[in-house]
């Protein structure tokens, strides 16, 4: 079973940094690639304590449907999504924000478990994780260039 485990030091507060990590609107511009929406559910704004995002997105070559739900929440300090239905067997994203002296230190936990028994294992190994790896610092990449410029203002309205 893959951790992918993501520090990132952001220089903004910690409030900006938590309500950017929950917008979907902003997760959607850091997906556009796979052409991610928000079908169901919350499907705008920022997420909340028991929200449910139903997402439609292609990844290799295929539109895949994924519902989670936040089922931990502690403003501004962490909150985790977790997969209801979905291609994973099961997923846990924890999101994890501490103050530090220039900003914020924002940390990803993922863990998850592919389909399909040891076929899945070995996908995770040559491809899945890799994957996931990449979306998850494109996210941060934009999280980080909405936080440190006026940009978060369009998004946190």
């Amino acid at each position: 079973m893959p951790k992918i485990e993501l520090e990132t030091y952001i220089k903004a507060d910690i409030q900006i940094v938590f309500d950017l990590s929950r917008s979907i609107d902003l997760h959607m511009l850091s997906t556009s690639h796979t052409n991610e929406k928000a079908i169901a559910g919350r499907t705008s704004g920022l997420i909340e304590l028991n929200d449910f995002v139903t997402w439609k997105a292609k990844h290799f070559g295929f539109y895949h449907t994924l519902t989670s739900k936040i089922s931990e929440y502690d403003r501004p300090n962490y909150f985790m999504d977790s997969q209801v239905t979905g291609i994973f067997k099961y997923f846990r994203h924890e999101h994890h924000f501490n103050k530090t002296s220039t900003g914020t230190r924002m940390l990803d936990l993922f863990d998850y478990k592919s389909p399909l028994g040891v076929l899945g294992t070995i996908a995770d190994k040559i491809l899945v994780e890799n994957y996931m790896t990449k979306l998850l610092l494109t996210r941060n990449t934009l999280i980080k260039e909405f936080a440190e410029t006026n940009k978060w203002k369009k998004i946190l309205n």
